[in-house]
């Protein structure tokens, strides 16, 4: 299997061979740990390919999301503004139906 560390301008291939441990863990070399800003705790996830595993970022994830979401906006015209207050907007119809509270005084 190949270990491939992704990178915003794509994906670049890594040839070192690493052995995963009695309850599955590799450790990431230092400078990859510095390199992408990793640290212990941090949230990664992969990938599976047809050429193998890409470990992301859990922030690299969110921030691709996020594009993706504004992207999708932008082709049916919608504003973050306008999504927010339809939200809003939703958000005060649900409190009034399950709570009873009037959220309208708020807003």
């Amino acid at each position: 299997m190949k270990l491939i560390i992704y990178e915003s301008n794509g994906a670049m291939e890594v040839k070192r061979t690493y052995t995963i441990q009695e309850n599955g863990q590799v450790t990431l070399p230092t400078e990859w740990r510095e390199k992408y800003g990793l640290k212990k705790g941090d949230m990664v996830s992969f990938v599976e390919t047809d050429q193998g595993l890409i470990v992301v970022p859990q922030a690299l994830l969110a921030m691709e999301a996020l594009d993706e979401i504004g992207k999708a906006l932008k082709e049916k015209g919608v504003t973050l503004e306008e999504l927010m207050e339809s939200g809003r907007e939703i958000r005060g119809d649900l409190l009034k139906e399950l709570y009873g509270i009037d959220d309208s005084a708020n807003g």
